[in-house]
């Protein structure tokens, strides 16, 4: 449970741990976008994206002025040849976003980004927004 600098307590839904380790183990979703539900005080899945889903659809998925969290499944080739995955954690601030968002959102982020990476027994990727170009040449 993440206690925000306001008092608010917010909780990881179970939806979040079970859909994350749905990404993870079973390779269900390529992407999940995850929001703050003030009247809950719950972190929740906003949307899962398929396994052919695209950066690019993950990213036009996150709105021009609210926060979000995300984890994205990227699938590459090494210079061996061999495929691999690396699962990023992304925070999602844009400038237009309402200062309350940002508060709450800068607020519960390590510990949103914790309770999963603690699914995974080892740390999380923790990048901000990159472009697509960007992710293609990790």
């Amino acid at each position: 449970m993440a206690q925000l600098a306001s008092g608010i307590r917010l909780d990881l839904s179970d939806d979040c741990k079970s859909k994350f380790m749905d990404l993870r183990t079973k390779k269900h979703y390529r992407y999940i976008i995850y929001k703050i539900d003030e009247k809950s005080q719950q972190i929740v899945v906003e949307k899962a994206g398929a396994t052919n889903e695209s950066y690019d659809t993950f990213a036009a998925c996150l709105p021009e002025s609210d926060c979000r969290f995300g984890v994205f499944d990227l699938e590459f080739t090494t210079d061996d040849m061999c495929q691999k995955s690396k699962i990023f954690f992304i925070s999602w601030s844009p400038d237009t976003s309402r200062i309350k968002a940002k508060m709450m959102y800068a607020s519960s982020k390590d510990r949103c980004s914790h309770e999963l990476s603690g699914l995974l027994n080892s740390n999380l990727q923790r990048i901000g927004f990159v472009s697509a170009s960007e992710v293609d040449n990790q």
